[in-house]
């Protein structure tokens, strides 16, 4: 693997490997197999490969723009990818409209607020479970809904768009967490709201995956996204550096490092012992701003790219 200053990782042989992958795809819900995918001219991601299994959880972890968003959009649809193939229960998707994967039973609630910003919190609700539980089931989603985020309940006649930013993102993932789909992909499930209200929706995931629902986790707050997770992968510059079961962080940390410009093997299965963070050259460190930092109570943030616009940048993601 090529990584600056970082030695590279033991790999398994490419029979064993390819017998891991065969092993693991058998009854998974959703892969992605060798899938790579750009913005116009811009390429984004790179031979990306994974598999969830039902009532499993991927921490897909990476610095902004890596390429996280991007995936998030591969998986519902909403990106079509330049080479690979993306299966739900074996079945071919790739290429097909957005609203094939969601009727197959694959929600996505992307990073950001994702509300009707001119209908009421209430119709906001309404609209959305009525396409899943029908006409006859949405009074007893919304009230259930109301009970896991009751300041939603407060705000029931309020214009979506007049929420503020925490309250907007309470109501994107009320319509997707109540009635949980066969695989879920979240996307910074976190931003905007407050801890009390993180810890809530963990609890609330982590019910949510005992029922047997697969879940698609991509997220900054690395403690968070690692104590749900059974499987992790890591993205640097579009690129898997890491993918494998769920290890300390301190070992995920050389994996999280920008990679050179030649595409690396992927490591895979078990992390190497941990070891010293590899030192980077002072020419090549991001400005203090965007490095990586710990909040108040030990929260592990993840920094942002030393590297040139990539192709989630120039998606918003």
């Amino acid at each position: 693997m090529s990584r600056r200053g970082s030695p590279a990782a033991t790999l398994p042989s490419s029979d064993a490997a390819g017998s891991a992958t065969a092993a693991a795809a058998d009854g998974a819900v959703f892969a992605l197999d060798h899938v790579s995918a750009a913005y116009g001219p811009f390429r984004a991601i790179f031979d990306i490969s994974f598999t969830i299994g039902p009532g499993r959880t991927l921490a897909m972890l990476g610095a902004n723009g890596a390429g996280k968003t991007t995936i998030a959009r591969l998986c519902s649809g909403l990106v079509e990818p330049t080479s690979g193939q993306v299966r739900f229960h074996g079945e071919d998707l790739t290429g097909r409209p957005a609203f094939e994967f969601a009727r197959r039973g694959i929600v996505h609630a992307p990073e950001g607020r994702s509300v009707f910003a001119t209908l009421t919190v209430e119709e906001n609700l309404s609209l959305s479970f009525r396409a899943v539980v029908g006409p006859k089931g949405v009074s007893a989603a919304i009230a259930e809904a109301y009970a896991f985020f009751p300041k939603l309940a407060d705000r029931r006649s309020q214009l979506a768009g007049s929420l503020s930013g925490g309250e907007q993102r309470m109501l994107s993932l009320a319509r997707v967490l109540v009635h949980p789909p066969e695989l879920m992909i979240v996307d910074e499930l976190s931003l905007g709201l407050a801890p009390i209200i993180v810890g809530e929706v963990y609890r609330h995931l982590e019910t949510i995956k005992a029922r047997g629902t697969a879940l698609l986790i991509v997220e900054q707050h690395v403690e968070h996204a690692l104590a749900l997770a059974d499987d992790v992968i890591v993205l640097s510059r579009g690129q898997a550096t890491y993918h494998g079961p769920v290890v300390p962080v301190d070992q995920l940390a050389p994996y999280l490092l920008p990679v050179e410009a030649t595409a690396p093997a992927t490591a895979t299965a078990t992390a190497p012992e941990p070891a010293a963070t590899p030192a980077i050259p002072q020419d090549e460190r991001a400005p203090a701003g965007d490095r990586g930092h710990t909040e108040p109570g030990g929260e592990v943030l993840l920094p942002d790219e030393d590297a040139a616009p990539t192709g989630d940048d120039l998606a918003g993601g």
